[in-house]
C-alpha cells in the first residue's frame, strides 16, 4: 500500500489485509539497510488477527521514495506525517535497532496517539564503533559482511520466519545489498548508522511516552549489547512508566532467528 507522505511516496506492507483505519493500528519500524519485510511473520499474523498493519520502508529506502532520514528525530517526523496520510488516530509502534530508537523519538512526542511501544533490539546510546562508521561510508560491502556476522547468534540456526532452509547469512547479505543499491544519491548505510550513533535523546524520550513499553532483547546480541539497554528501561521505570522487558536466547536480529518468540511477545504485549 503506499501513501503520500511529506510530498513523497511511503510504501507499508499491510500483511496481505486491506487497510482499514478503523481498526486498532500497528505501525512497524526496520532498522539500518533493512525494509520491511524483516518484519514478514510478525506482520501478517497481526494483520490476519485484528489488526491494521503498515510495515514501512523509511524514505529512500527500497519503494519508498523522498529524502532518507540523516536522524532519528527527522524519522520520528516521517512516522508522526505518516500517520496523517494514512489517517490513523492512534497507532502501536514496533522498532528494531535504528527503527527501535524512531519509535521512541516519535511516542514521546505523539503522546497518547501512541498505545504501545515495542522496542526490539534496542541500546541507549547506540553507539557505532569508528572502524563500522568508516567502512559503511568506504566499504560498505565490507561493513555488510561484518554486520551480517555480528547480527546473528548463529549462522545455522534452526527453521526461521524465512522458511526451512533459508541460507540466514546470505539472504542478510542480498536484502542488504538491495537497500543499498535503491539510493543511488546517499548511502542510506552510513546515513542510518550515523544516525543511530548521533542520537542523544533517548532518556528524555522515555520519559515521556505516555504508553506502556515492551522491551525484547537478545541475550547474545553482539550488535546492541543487553546491557546497553539496562539505562533505557531504568529511566522508565524510574519515570513510572509501565515497562515490560523479553530476553530471547538469540543475536540482534529477533525476528529471523526467534521469530516465533518475538511475534508471541508482540501479540501479548498489544492485547487489551
Amino acid at each position: 500500500m503506499e501513501h503520500l507522505v511529506n510530498g513523497a511516496k511511503t510504501y507499508g506492507y499491510t500483511g496481505g489485509k486491506p487497510f482499514d483505519a478503523k481498526q486498532p493500528t500497528v505501525v512497524f519500524i526496520h532498522g539500518v539497510l533493512n525494509d520491511h519485510s524483516v518484519w514478514s511473520l510478525q506482520s501478517r499474523y497481526l494483520a490476519h488477527h485484528g489488526w491494521n498493519v503498515l510495515a514501512v520502508d523509511l524514505p529512500g529506502h527500497c519503494r519508498s521514495a523522498g529524502e532518507a532520514p540523516s536522524s532519528v528525530e527527522e524519522a520520528a517526523g516521517f512516522v508522526a506525517a505518516l500517520l496523517e496520510a494514512a489517517g490513523v488516530e492512534r497507532a502501536a509502534l514496533v522498532g528494531h535497532s535504528w527503527g527501535s530508537l524512531i519509535a521512541l523519538e516519535a511516542a514521546s512526542r505523539l503522546k497518547d496517539r501512541i498505545s504501545h511501544l515495542v522496542l526490539v533490539g534496542t541500546a541507549f546510546p547506540m553507539k557505532v564503533s569508528p572502524a563500522l562508521l568508516e567502512a559503511s561510508l568506504n566499504e560498505p560491502l565490507k561493513a555488510l559482511k561484518l554486520v551480517n556476522v555480528f547480527s546473528r547468534s548463529t549462522l545455522a540456526p534452526p527453521p526461521s520466519g524465512m522458511g526451512p532452509g533459508t541460507w540466514v547469512y546470505g539472504a542478510g547479505m542480498a536484502l542488504g545489498r538491495r537497500v543499498l543499491a535503491s539510493n543511488l544519491q546517499v548511502n542510506v548505510f552510513h546515513r542510518g548508522f550515523k544516525a543511530c550513533d548521533s542520537y542523544a535523546n533517548g532518556e528524555a524520550a522515555i520519559q515521556a511516552i505516555t504508553c506502556p513499553v515492551l522491551f525484547v532483547l537478545g541475550a547474545q546480541d553482539q550488535m546492541t549489547q543487553p546491557k546497553a539497554a539496562q539505562g533505557l528501561i531504568a529511566a522508565a521505570r524510574n519515570a513510572g512508566k509501565d515497562v515490560q522487558l523479553v530476553s530471547l536466547p538469540v543475536g540482534h536480529h529477533q525476528m529471523t532467528e526467534a521469530p516465533d518468540q518475538t511475534l508471541f511477545a508482540i501479540r501479548d504485549f498489544l492485547k487489551p
